[in-house]
């Protein structure tokens, strides 16, 4: 997160420092080839982000995010714009060479807020604040696109997105877990024989969280291939009371075909997102076996299409 953090800063100070604290102009007449590969850049990393989320690759998809400000970083350090700004007494036009690198650093910026938002929406809002910019910015349709941040648009000074974590504080932490793990490890030594290994079960929740999640039956009535995606199913789900498109990365294990008429358990008060230009209302639950395979997890009985899981 340094990295993230460390190219939004800069891009701020040398844009308050160099262009009066407002988003300059991008002259085409002095765009150069770092310029333009930038720019690619910015598209391709909404295409790498997207695809690992629709592929469930969350990780990978956050460090698709991570990269693209490791490459604001190299731009920036290439182009050197302190470094330029040294010689406008004697060729006042350079600005236009400093205009170009922080207007494309500020667009970068604003891609990276709707990249990053599904990951750390806190740090995206306080980055809204500095860009003086609404949530509507953060429409994942946006993502890709270089003039995000109006020219002339005064933008506020930069904030700290991230709080140094001191030596101390992490000692204390490192030795927090070095002592639950010697606890846990003399439990085991006296415990019967673990289970077969799987995967380590999530932080525990209470009740109220798992009753925000509304679960529901659904039975599939439609399934096709979505154009240029191999891992994706656009699924039509009666759900009883309404009938509701569902996206799935499930076209590696089912053809559509088979599955029609399958009913399925539907997560069907998660936010709708934009996938491939559908919008999927929902999602459907999955078990993984130890082969990868994935598996519905349906009722045993046929029920009424909208009937509550509890």
């Amino acid at each position: 997160m340094a990295i993230f953090g460390n190219f939004v800063n800069r891009t701020f100070v040398l844009m308050h420092k160099l262009c009066n604290g407002r988003v300059p102009a991008l002259h085409e007449d002095v765009m150069d080839d770092a310029d333009r590969a930038i720019i690619e850049n910015i598209k391709a990393a909404k295409q790498a982000v997207e695809s690992s989320l629709e592929n469930y690759k969350f990780r990978d998809a956050l460090y698709e995010v991570i990269d693209l400000a490791r490459s604001g970083n190299k731009y920036m350090q290439d182009k050197q714009p302190w470094i330029v700004a040294k010689s406008l007494e004697e060729n006042p036009d350079n600005q236009k060479l400093i205009d170009n690198c922080l207007h494309l650093c500020l667009q970068l910026t604003a891609n990276m807020a709707i990249l990053a938002n599904p990951f750390m929406p806190f740090t995206v809002q306080k980055m809204l604040h500095m860009m003086k910019v609404v949530d509507k910015m953060l429409d994942w349709e946006n993502a890709g696109r270089i003039d995000l941040l109006k020219v002339n648009y005064p933008l506020r000074a930069p904030e700290l997105l991230f709080k140094k974590i001191e030596d101390e504080q992490m000692k204390e932490q490192v030795d927090k877990l070095h002592n639950a793990g010697n606890a846990a490890k003399a439990a085991a030594a006296e415990a019967e024989p673990e289970a077969p290994a799987h995967n380590p079960v999530k932080p525990e929740i209470v009740y109220d969280d798992f009753a925000k999640i509304d679960l529901r039956v659904g039975t599939i009535i439609a399934a096709e291939k979505v154009e240029k995606a191999d891992k994706l199913l656009k699924l039509e789900l009666d759900m009883g009371f309404e009938k509701r498109t569902v996206v799935s990365g499930i076209a590696m294990h089912y053809k559509p075909e088979d599955i029609v008429g399958k009913q399925v358990t539907v997560v069907t008060n998660l936010a709708p997102r934009q996938m491939r230009g559908i919008e999927s209302a929902g999602m459907i639950l999955m078990a993984e076996d130890k082969d990868g395979k994935l598996v519905f997890v349906s009722p045993v009985d046929t029920t009424a299409p909208g009937s509550e899981v509890r």
